[in-house]
């Protein structure tokens, strides 16, 4: 068959994008619920309507697309579902920033004219991130793509706020929550970004209302003290004990605020006592609620501060705030000193305003409620790799709070409450009522929007159509696995669980994967600000997405981040080269159909060797896949595919195939059998150019290699003894070549070899493989026996106790030679010392294990007989030279 089946070069965009059209207009990753075969499902972590692809995304499609595909081979019924999240605050900043570009704002459309704008933007630019993803080869099921406010997932969010509020797991009330000033909206915690920023410690006195003294109290926000409404001690605080219970006064305010003893308290930070403004800090909320403490606001929505407090200050940001209260302390003589300090600051994700801990009326879910549950299906139903997860999943379980849930947006899913303007009632319902139970229908929906999580909390059942009872719900629930990064193990993968368990009475997922993170070559995080950031759509048209792909995977070591660089994409791109200049080398020696079987236990040694690797690779690349190790599965291939075919097999048949006849068949149907299967295991990996390989090779039907089960085990052809005689005739080659390299002898340069075998066995191994050895290591004769005997001028080197001979006479420096002796010498000289001192060291030879001992021993006995060896040869040097 002409190698010309496959153009000369590889050119990957035009072959990436043939099979992605073939795939999704063939509906090949379209699975029925009703055929047979064992379930495994996989829903995409849905990412942002208006995201773009990066290297976390990249390295999250391409291990699930390994995953997916792998077990289609192996028989599964396979359901990959794909889709997007609505990311409302995210999708309302893009198009406001559109509409300012225009001179307008929201409020000038209306909320419905806004919401259709949004979604004519997601219209135009929303699908950007899923083509982006058909780029990276996922083979998903594309016929059941999801959007988190499609109709249908809207039905499932408004009927689970329902079900979860009529259990009281919802409900409505002031709380402290993360507040924007920018964007006028409550945060989920997961929203805030944080950040150490310089500020300073200010030590502020607090006069005791007897005048006996007073407290001084260390604060990173002065401005907030308006709002103070008591001071903290740690009960077993020597110092301060004893107060517990007096008062203190709030200096500029004059206001009295009790002393209270908490061993919340950290005696070592600051003074040892702790101002306490619950609607202005989270761990002061807290407390504030465990000691009913009055609740101070003092903020405006948008950040300034209100008249609460007070006429001075009203109207003022809160750096205005705080450089005037400092002025008014200092003057007064309250502010004792100021000290520099780092601290963590927190700023909304999208506008990076700096957010204010602030108390309003909102909705929230009792997570408290839901999370034992969650807690408790981990490891029993639920398997987290790497399980050093596991600690961190059920940390931020015992410490949740309850979740707020509602978003002061337009983008979004509405909340389905209702308010009664006559008698005040609330009513929840998935449709809108169509009057109160006082017979009103002067009824006005909540303005706000749920928080983005909710409805992808729901994302692993209500993609699969609850709360319709479904096929794919009846056969995929729950899913095999999740594949996501740590960062939102507790924000999404908790959730999921929380309420897969409550709605569906099962977990959402058998095992979650939770991948490292892609750092740049040095380890550090990629960001646009430090210019490091590797584009994963630019490496594709650059270098082809196999080559991104099974870079990522040959990195993708459980629980170690990535450092990836372009040169190391680059250096796979050549692999892949590798692969197609293979290939089209089998295919000039290949028939034009399928090669004649012959009996695969009866063929010569090197393609018994060639079949028993191929045996471990099956073994090898099902074990890693099962277990997650992706960078073994991509290592082992590269071995095997470079090294092992390439390299050692593609040369061991070319005499094969120069002899023609029986020899000639028996390497075709072998090359035939290991390039196909070859091709198929390698396929979740790298799709693209093993499809387009597969399509060339004679006598393949289904030319679809998406397609093809994962290839049959052949136990008959897994030979430990075959590896282990080639390795003997590969390394008799290597060390040939190795002498022939540092004695600067031309590898082409023909010459004799001698072996002084170690026995009759070898001799016959070696004698029957003379042909490989002699193509391959270049050599115009083999001599093997035990009583071969070196010449005067000879270079040897020792290959599993059996002493290679190579004459020298006309091909070497003597003197060159001899200092390479010395060298190497010198080098088994120092080994055979370091193990000699070893086993004359009575505690190790008491201590150790006797096989290490042993070992040892072995070793001992090695370095002696090649040490014997060089000595002798070393003299026959001195002796040719006189």
């Amino acid at each position: 068959m002409s190698e010309n089946a496959l153009p000369k070069g590889y050119e990957p965009q035009d072959v990436e994008e043939r099979w992605r059209n073939h795939w999704e207009e063939n509906k090949v990753f379209t699975p029925d619920p009703n055929a047979e075969g064992e379930p495994y499902s996989i829903v995409i972590p849905p990412p942002n309507v208006t995201g773009a692809l990066h290297m976390g995304h990249a390295l999250n499609l391409t291990l699930q697309d390994i995953l997916c595909r792998y077990q289609r081979q192996k028989g599964k019924n396979v359901l990959w579902i794909p889709g997007t999240d609505h990311a409302g605050i995210a999708t309302q900043n893009v198009v406001e920033r559109q509409l300012a570009k225009e001179g307008k704002g929201r409020h000038d459309l209306g909320r419905e004219k806004f919401i259709e704008r949004v979604w004519e933007w997601r219209e135009d630019y929303g699908n950007r991130i899923l083509n982006q993803v058909r780029k990276m080869g996922a083979s998903v099921d594309w016929t059941r793509e999801r959007f988190t406010m499609d109709e249908g997932l809207s039905k499932a969010v408004r009927k689970v706020f329902v079900e979860l509020y009529n259990q009281g797991l919802i409900y409505k009330g002031d709380y402290i929550i993360n507040w924007c000033p920018r964007c006028h909206t409550a945060l989920a915690d997961d929203e805030v970004d944080h950040s150490l920023e310089k500020g300073a410690l200010h030590y502020i006195k607090y006069p005791l209302e007897d005048g006996s003294g007073h407290l001084t109290i260390a604060t990173t926000r002065p401005e907030t003290m308006l709002a103070d409404t008591a001071v903290a001690v740690n009960p077993e605080d020597e110092r301060f004990n004893h107060l517990i219970g007096k008062h203190v006064i709030l200096p500029l305010v004059n206001r009295k605020l009790i002393i209270i003893g908490d061993k919340y308290v950290d005696i070592e930070f600051g003074t040892g006592c702790l101002k306490v403004t619950p609607a202005h800090d989270h761990n002061d909320w807290e407390l504030g609620r465990k000691h009913n403490l009055e609740v101070m606001n003092i903020l405006n929505d948008d950040g300034t501060l209100n008249e609460s407090a007070g006429a001075d200050y009203a109207g003022l940001t809160c750096p205005q705030a705080r450089t005037k209260i400092l002025a008014a302390l200092e003057a007064e003589g309250y502010l004792d000193h100021i000290d520099p300090h780092d601290h963590n600051v927190g700023h909304c994700y999208r506008c990076k305003t700096v957010v204010e801990p602030y108390v309003s009326t909102q909705w929230f879910v009792a997570m408290t409620k839901l999370a034992p549950r969650a807690k408790a299906a981990v490891p029993e139903m639920t398997q987290i790799f790497p399980e050093s997860w596991i600690k961190t999943y059920n940390h931020w379980l015992d410490n949740i709070r309850d979740w707020c849930i509602s978003r002061q947006i337009w983008w979004g899913h509405r909340i389905p409450a209702w308010v009664c303007a006559d008698c005040g009632e609330l009513l929840v319902d998935t449709d809108a009522p169509a009057a109160c139970k006082c017979g009103s229908t002067n009824l006005t929906q909540d303005e706000d929007v749920l928080d983005t999580w909710f409805s992808s909390a729901l994302w692993p059942f209500t993609t699969m159509g609850w709360p319709d009872k479904t096929p794919e719900l009846a056969k995929y629930y729950p899913t095999s696995v999740l594949v996501t990064g740590f960062d939102i193990l507790f924000f999404w993968v908790a959730r999921m669980m929380m309420m897969g368990l409550q709605f569906m009475d099962e977990v959402p997922f058998k095992h979650v994967y939770i991948h490292a993170l892609v750092r740049d070559e040095h380890g550090k995080k990629m960001s646009k600000s430090t210019g490091n950031v590797i584009d994963p759509v630019e490496m594709i048209e650059k270098y082809g997405c196999d080559s991104l792909r099974f870079t990522l995977t040959s990195f993708a070591a459980m629980g170690r981040d990535i450092k990836l660089s372009e040169a190391r994409i680059e250096g796979y791109r050549h692999f892949c080269n590798k692969i197609w200049n293979a290939t089209r080398f089998a295919l000039m020696n290949l028939p034009e159909t399928a090669p004649a079987p012959v009996d695969l236990t009866k063929v010569d040694l090197h393609h018994k060797w060639i079949l028993s690797r191929l045996e471990g690779l099956k073994k090898a690349t099902e074990a890693a896949t099962d277990a997650y190790q992706f960078n073994e599965v991509a290592q082992n291939h590269y071995k095997f595919i470079w090294n092992e075919f390439c390299d050692w097999y593609l040369e061991l048949i070319k005499p094969d195939m120069r002899a023609g006849g029986e020899r000639e068949k028996a390497a075709q149907y072998v090359l035939w059998i290991v390039l196909q299967e070859m091709m198929v295991l390698l396929h979740p990996v790298m799709p693209f150019i093993t499809a387009e390989v597969w399509t060339v090779l004679p006598g393949i039907d289904n030319r679809d290699i998406a397609t093809m089960p994962f290839p049959p085990f052949r136990p008959e052809c897994a030979s430990r003894a075959a590896e282990a005689d080639m390795e003997l005739v590969q390394n008799t080659i290597v060390a040939v070549r190795t002498i022939k390299a540092e004695l600067n002898i031309s590898p082409s340069a023909k010459m004799d070899m001698l072996i002084r075998t170690a026995s009759e066995e070898v001799r016959g191994l070696l004698e029957a493989n003379s042909e490989v050895m002699l193509f391959l290591a270049r050599l115009n004769s083999v001599t093997c026996g035990s009583d071969v005997k070196a010449p005067k001028a000879s270079a040897s080197s020792v290959v599993s106790g059996n002493e290679i001979i190579l004459p020298l006479s006309g091909h070497v420096n003597f003197d060159d030679e001899l200092a390479r002796l010395d060298k190497e010498l010198g080098k088994v000289e120092k080994d055979l010392k370091g193990v000699l001192g070893k086993l004359r060291n009575e505690s190790f030879v008491a201590k150790a294990p006797a096989e290490i001992v042993q070992k040892e021993k072995d070793r001992a006995v090695e370095l002696e007989e090649t040490l014997d060896k060089l000595q002798k040869l070393q003299k026959r040097f001195r002796d040719a030279m006189e």
